[in-house]
């Protein structure tokens, strides 16, 4: 079996339309918009969608050695040590591995805030929360100021925030915030407690800690009005309200609250570079690397991650495997391939994402 794990396409249905890009990137002939707007990438986590409890979503597939279709969860148990590697003098856990996501919006997403790993540990009595972090990876060409919101800016009280809920004072809630504008290339961490929605018309990564805990505050869009059990995580709008951190963000503390600037790890001044773009610094959910290929490119890594293939092509190689690589494909490389090397002719860009450091 290859060291090296490729996945195809994984998309899940959500409560808002996108996936127009992933239908392209997957060589659909008409691509469209839909309630499949994302892929979530490796995926050992169900999605919990109400009312469609019944169909199982979110686990990602993959080939076992004897050809068989079997979730990629169960292939990591067979062989837990390899593919995850150790914490301390433990074999790492199966809720370690992040929730690496495409994301494809055509609408601005609700309006939304996750719990801290600490809320969801002691109030839901869950392992995880959702702190989580977007790449910036495309804008459609038909929306001139892509952005997000991110944090209050004008904090309710909790008490507005509540009426506003139950009354579905929408325009109220947006006035809270200010748009934050995106590009490709930025990057933005999201800690548990912010309240926040994703502009329309952006292709990002979402990495995130791996669940599906959200109090969605806003019930309806294109269309859609998501039922009474998904808005609060089932707990009802007092629990959901105490998700909020409600310390205003003001305009220019913005960017040091949400944006991250890459902290150069390594360069050989020949075009091979590595970048850290999420550090342990910042969260102690998960680490994002780019690493920027230009001809042969050797690395060293000690834990497990997930690559994403978002410019150019290239190679993977270890030891004697050659693994091809092309734009937007999505791999896991083992905790147990410690050496490999990187190879492109014409400059390939990835995206590598791993575990936490608790």
């Amino acid at each position: 079996m290859s060291k090296v794990i490729k996945f195809g396409a994984n998309r899940v249905w959500r409560t808002y339309q996108g996936g127009k890009l992933l239908d392209t990137i997957e060589g659909k002939e008409v691509p469209v918009d839909s309630s499949f707007p994302e892929d979530w990438i490796g995926s050992t986590v169900e999605a919990r969608n109400v009312g469609r409890e019944h169909i199982s979503e979110g686990l990602a597939m993959v080939k076992d050695e004897k050809g068989k279709s079997v979730p990629f969860r169960d292939l990591l148990k067979n062989n837990q040590e390899y593919f995850l590697g150790k914490k301390g003098s433990e074999v790492r856990p199966l809720d370690d591995i992040p929730l690496v996501k495409y994301l494809d919006s055509s609408t601005r997403l609700h309006f939304q805030a996750h719990p801290t790993r600490e809320f969801a540990q002691e109030r839901l009595g869950l392992p995880r929360g959702k702190t989580e972090a977007y790449v910036i990876l495309e804008t459609r060409e038909d929306i001139s100021e892509p952005y997000i919101y991110a944090g209050f800016q004008r904090p309710p009280t909790r008490e507005q925030l509540k009426e506003w809920i139950e009354t579905q004072d929408i325009d109220s809630i947006e006035g809270c915030f200010d748009r934050i504008p995106v590009k490709p290339g930025d990057v933005f961490l999201l800690p548990g407690g912010r309240p926040h929605a994703l502009g329309e018309g952006i292709l990002m990564l979402e990495i995130m800690e791996p669940s599906d805990l959200a109090v969605r505050f806003e019930f309806e869009r294109c269309g859609y009005e998501i039922p009474e059990k998904a808005r609060f995580m089932d707990r009802g709008i007092e629990i959901a309200l105490d998700v909020f951190n409600f310390d205003p963000v003001t305009p220019e503390k913005t960017d040091a609250e949400f944006r991250c600037e890459p902290t150069e790890l390594n360069s050989d001044g020949q075009g091979n570079r590595l970048e850290e773009l999420i550090g342990s610094d910042q969260t102690p959910c998960f680490t994002v690397r780019r690493a920027s290929v230009m001809g042969r490119f050797e690395r060293k890594e000690e834990t497990f991650f997930y690559g994403i293939v978002t410019d150019g092509s290239g190679k993977l190689k270890i030891g004697n495997e050659v693994v091809q690589l092309e734009r937007w494909e999505r791999f896991f490389c083992p905790a147990g391939v410690t050496e490999f090397e990187y190879q492109s002719d014409s400059g390939m860009s990835i995206l590598e994402c791993y575990p936490g450091n608790t």
